[in-house]
């Protein structure tokens, strides 16, 4: 695990959550990967705007920190797959709690109007 942020926030489970899944881009591949295995273009097509080095760096962050498992097959050309890990799995049901509150609080308004950005 990383070294938090804040060091007036070291007993924040919050602050030491949000560290490792936080930021523009680790809700959105968790996300994807909520759905299942995915391969690394498939996650760069889901994801519109990310760079190929920011979704590596995103992947390897999860990865050592241990939410997201990666597969190497030696094939040519070579073949890598992501999915969560047993750690990954529990924040699933958070990430669930996120999307729906996105959509009831967010999203939803910006349909009818209610938000405007």
């Amino acid at each position: 695990m990383r070294k938090q942020k804040h060091k007036s926030y070291a007993e924040c489970p919050v602050e030491a959550t949000l560290d490792l899944i936080g930021g523009k881009w680790k809700g959105i591949v968790l996300f994807h990967l909520m759905q299942g295995m995915q391969r690394f273009n498939e996650l760069k097509r889901l994801i519109p705007g990310i760079t190929q080095r920011m979704l590596t760096l995103q992947l390897r962050q999860l990865e050592r920190d241990g939410i997201v498992k990666r597969k190497v097959y030696k094939q040519v050309p070579p073949k890598v797959e992501y999915t969560l890990t047993a750690l990954g799995l529990t924040l699933k049901p958070i990430l669930e709690q996120l999307e729906q509150w996105g959509t009831t609080h967010v999203l939803e308004p910006r349909l009818n109007g209610a938000i405007t950005s």
